[in-house]
């Protein structure tokens, strides 16, 4: 062998043969069965049908054939749907950036049937009767079926073996079939679709209308745990249904996107539908949707790739943002809708979609206040994930009437004495002495951590950390928006001996700590010094603070990748700014922090996704001792 390789003679060029080119570009067209599947129900839908049958053998490797109802192929046209290239639904570049229909490129039956044994059946409303194509023999010869087509796929990769070893077990392939109808059913309700495998009927999806289909493909929780997603901008526009962040799983299992009618995975849409999540997401849990975009053509290329799940935006900012506020405003108005507005002699307000929001009295005369479970749905569908009634836009203020509370000294930088005294004497009860409030009067805490409060529906637990985290966070994402984090010098410069990454990252993100409020600079080639620090974290561990927000900097380089980071660097601050556990708390401050609560938005989940209160009702309470019974 020479040293330089084992090719090094020179070869000629040549053209490869048409059956190679094909059983090429079958390898991006055809990845397993679920990809003719995708393939032969696109064409089953282009050509009008209004129902699909799917059926299978061996999981899709032995056979695939797909049926429809559609308007059918003539026979003089049945050796012109395998040739490459050929195809009725563009005939020019200009149809090409417009593209309406499923197919258009023209390759993937010449693909298929270059791997597999093919056959198509066909029959147009003016024929006789239907004809069949044998893909291998070029024959046609009569065929009994009705109007519409059938297309028939047997022996997958039987010409290239070595791919087919690539492939899964049975069961594993069939399930990629399954999911591959699920996606078109998702999208057309107008449509049919049953799956059959080995003789056996799988799958079923009757016509229905959009949101009954939503509930067949999806099932009944995911309906009740998401809200319904709506956005128009003319150009483009935004539609169907996110999960509430309580209904969040732990795999990606449920996260479909529909651009004109197309699903797609696209990592800009996705980046988009994550950011409306990334302030109520707890870990890694993944949020549920079914997202349709619907943009003028033109403005998207969906020539990208041969599968055609891949699509390119003329303007790409726009559809992000479009993605991130529809579902921002879903996610927003699952919590104001939580329950029916509270009733204006109840707070002196009236009601308002921007209040505090209660549910119609049950039986009993009870008023549900952010109930969570679904058993409060007969009461007035209070969505399981709700708590708080929250505005629907940024920076809105509940109950403008009263003066913000404050926390003491230690926690957000005042007095205890400026703790507003009409939080504790001036809040109304009712004939039973608990607090009208949404959150009630504080009573109690328990085990350094939890505050328990008594409110018109029974009884709210509150997680004190959490909760402040929420509040804290707010705050500091309201200051930075309006320019920078206000800072409060320190009086005495905190230090602390510091690696070198750390020092590095203090002198080459000076200008971000700043924003963020802190001044945070070397003393000496081992010692940082921290000389300011963001004001509504006054009290906390600064040292500490800056060890965090310096290791969040250090993973995110680039200018532009701290800018998009910075609502995770405000979290992080916040968390450590916020009160600890087994910190006792008066019964003012407690008041302090629900009165915080009930001004703050997303206020009952804390950053990370976590709850940070859960009501008990007195009926609840009741039947923990069997009373009434």
């Amino acid at each position: 062998m020479n040293a330089r390789g084992p090719h090094t003679t020179r070869r000629p060029i040549r053209e490869l043969p048409d059956e190679l080119i094909s059983q090429i570009a079958a390898g991006e067209v055809v990845e397993r069965p679920a990809s003719v599947v995708r393939e032969l129900v696109d064409n089953a839908l282009d050509a009008g049908a209004g129902e699909v049958t799917v059926k299978l053998i061996g999981g899709g490797i032995r056979a695939v054939l797909v049926e429809d109802d559609g308007h059918g192929l003539p026979a003089a046209e049945l050796p012109l749907a395998l040739r490459r290239h050929a195809t009725s639904k563009i005939e020019s570049l200009g149809d090409l950036e417009s593209v309406a229909t499923m197919g258009f490129r023209g390759e993937a039956l010449a693909a298929i049937a270059s791997v597999a044994e093919v056959s198509i059946a066909s029959r147009c409303a003016d024929d006789a009767q239907a004809r069949r194509l044998d893909a291998r023999s070029g024959e046609i010869t009569p065929a009994a079926r009705g109007v519409g087509t059938s297309v028939e796929v047997r022996e997958l990769f039987f010409s290239t073996p070595a791919r087919r070893k690539f492939l899964k077990t049975e069961s594993t392939e069939l399930a990629h079939c399954v999911e591959a109808v699920r996606r078109h059913a998702l999208t057309r309700p107008d449509v049919s679709f049953a799956v059959w495998h080995e003789g056996k009927l799988v799958q079923q999806w009757r016509r229905a209308e959009a949101e009954a289909r939503l509930r067949d493909v999806l099932g009944a929780e995911f309906v009740a745990d998401s809200r319904a997603v709506s956005l128009d901008l003319g150009v483009l526009r935004v539609s169907g249904r996110a999960g509430t962040p309580a209904s969040a799983r732990s795999r990606a299992d449920q996260q479909y996107v529909y651009v004109n009618g197309r699903f797609v995975r696209d990592k800009l849409i996705a980046h988009g539908v994550r950011s409306a999540y990334e302030d109520v997401l707890h870990g890694g849990r993944q949020p549920a949707y079914v997202l349709f975009i619907d943009i003028a053509p033109d403005r998207v290329d969906v020539n990208v790739h041969p599968t055609k799940i891949e699509v390119r935006f003329r303007e790409s900012r726009e559809v992000h943002q479009a993605v991130r506020r529809a579902v921002e405003a879903s996610l927003a108005e699952a919590i104001a809708g939580a329950a029916a507005a509270m009733q204006t002699d109840a707070v002196g307000m009236p009601q308002s979609a921007l209040g505090w929001l209660a549910s119609a009295p049950d039986p009993a005369g009870n008023i549900a206040w952010g109930r969570t479970d679904a058993r409060n749905d007969r009461y007035g569908g209070t969505p399981s994930s709700a708590q708080v009634a929250l505005s629907l836009h940024q920076a809105t203020v509940l109950f403008a009437q009263e003066p913000a509370a404050r926390w003491a000294s230690d926690v957000l930088g005042g007095d205890a004495a400026r703790v507003d005294p009409s939080i504790t004497g001036s809040t109304t009860t009712d004939d039973h002495g608990a607090s009208t409030r949404p959150l009630g009067q504080a009573v109690a805490q328990i085990a350094g951590i939890y505050v328990l409060a008594e409110n018109a529906q029974g009884l709210v637990i509150v997680d004190m950390h959490a909760a402040h985290e929420r509040v804290v966070y707010e705050r500091l994402k309201a200051s930075l928006a309006a320019s920078r984090i206000e800072a409060q010098p320190l009086l005495i410069p905190a230090t602390f001996a510091a690696t070198v990454a750390e020092i590095a990252t203090a002198e080459a993100h000076g200008d971000t700590l700043r924003t963020l409020g802190l001044d945070i600079s070397p003393l000496s080639p081992t010692v940082l010094a921290v000389r300011s620090q963001p004001a509504a974290l006054s009290g906390s561990d600064v040292v500490d603070l800056a060890r965090s927000v310096l290791a969040e900097l250090a993973e995110h380089e680039a200018s532009s990748v701290v800018q998009r980071a910075q609502h995770e660097i405000l979290s992080t601050m916040a968390c450590h700014g916020a009160v600890r556990a087994n910190r006792q708390l008066t019964l003012d401050e407690m008041n302090a922090l629900l009165r915080d609560m009930e001004r703050t938005e997303r206020a009952d989940q804390c950053n990370h996704g976590r709850p940070t209160w859960r009501q008990i009702t007195r009926r609840e309470l009741d039947a923990l001792f069997w009373r009434g019974r």
